[in-house]
């Protein structure tokens, strides 16, 4: 068994498994943390909508706080194992695809609990007192799966922006991270300005909305694969 153990292991499929594992040992990050921020965030929202004397819906934006936290697990899980998983001879290909798996996993661990969640709130008129953290009429146009699909999305898009930002940081200093950001920030404001330019608020939102939480997540995944490939560039030129 242990030779069996050992021969998987020194596969490359067997080797990324191993670096899933190595990030994996520290589940206060991965795993319970985003657990107990959502519910917190669940408790607090009910007491507030306990609070309102409103007999209409009452929406809470709880459940992105689970997404955004993915924003600094991608930043450690660079800045803090990248220079351990080189001590440990690990490849950095290894070391990527490994990382990824481990961010798809709890990215889908998120979306299982949201779509639960949901299903939930849709079956009890929102918990009973029309309160609605993870049920969205647009998000679960295409149902819960499409629901899913989105949360799963999301969360794989800040992970690979905190992934990505950690690289720059690692690869061009906080100069390089500092002028990447800025030129990003000046694209977006071109963007806004054209868009306001030609007054076209009202049919770029419309596109959005008319073109489904299916694509629009298909989308947000395409943008993710392209910044992966630009981080897995920068990955291989690092130092620990």
């Amino acid at each position: 068994m242990t030779a069996l153990t050992q021969t998987a292991s020194a596969t490359p499929r067997g080797r990324i498994v191993n670096v899933v594992r190595m990030q994996f040992v520290n589940r206060m990050t991965f795993v319970w943390i985003p657990l107990i921020i959502l519910a917190a965030v669940f408790v607090f929202s009910m007491v507030i909508w306990l609070m309102i004397p409103y007999g209409g819906p009452k929406y809470s934006g709880g459940a992105q706080a689970l997404i955004w936290y993915l924003l600094a697990v991608g930043i450690q899980s660079l800045t803090l194992t990248f220079p351990f998983s080189q001590a440990m001879s690990v490849t950095r290909r290894e070391f990527f695809f490994g990382t990824y798996l481990t961010a798809a996993l709890t990215a889908a661990l998120l979306a299982v609990v949201t779509t639960v969640g949901g299903l939930i709130e849709s079956a009890t008129g929102g918990w009973g007192l029309n309160g609605w953290m993870f049920y969205t009429d647009w998000t679960w146009a295409s149902g819960p799966l499409g629901s899913a699909l989105s949360v799963f999305a999301l969360a794989m898009l800040t992970f690979t922006a905190g992934f990505w930002c950690a690289t720059i940081y690692k690869r061009f200093g906080g100069i390089g991270l500092t002028l990447v950001l800025v030129g990003v920030g000046a694209l977006l404001l071109v963007a806004l300005w054209i868009i306001g330019r030609f007054n076209a608020w009202a049919a770029v939102f419309g596109w959005l909305a008319s073109l489904g939480v299916v694509p629009l997540s298909l989308v947000v995944l395409a943008i993710v694969v392209v910044l992966a490939a630009t981080e897995f560039w920068m990955l291989r030129r690092l130092t620990p």
